[in-house]
């Protein structure tokens, strides 16, 4: 069977939508809430491997302006742990579906991880 892994906040739509695109498709879901809980190191770091840490962040958000991120550079380190603080600085939702990974709401790529088997 089929599950995914949702790392979102419950009150972000494009994380909604995600839960509810794989609920339709009667898909396992486990989700983390970012809010209750942050991502493991090991986790997170499969992101930034594939999409690099700035690609992680939603440079377009209100979160990303009032960080002051727009203006100021910062080590990685001191991103992931203001990504930790405030999850919302993230593009959301970020998905897993065995080895393959999405970020926002991207349906194509949740239609790809369903298409085919995980781990491929």
């Amino acid at each position: 069977m089929v599950s995914v892994q949702i790392f979102g906040v419950k009150n972000s739509p494009a994380t909604r939508a995600a839960e509810r695109f794989f609920k339709e498709r009667t898909v396992a879901i486990h989700f983390v809430d970012l809010k209750q809980k942050p991502m493991a190191p090991g986790e997170i770091k499969r992101f930034i491997d594939r999409f690099g840490l700035a690609g992680l962040l939603d440079a377009e958000s209100k979160y990303f302006a009032d960080a002051g991120l727009k203006y100021v550079k910062h080590t990685d380190a001191g991103l992931l742990a203001k990504i930790e603080r405030e999850p919302k600085l993230l593009l959301l939702p970020l998905v897993r579906c065995g080895n393959r990974l999405s970020i926002g709401h991207d349906e194509e790529a949740w239609r790809a991880m369903l298409a085919t088997p995980a781990g491929r």
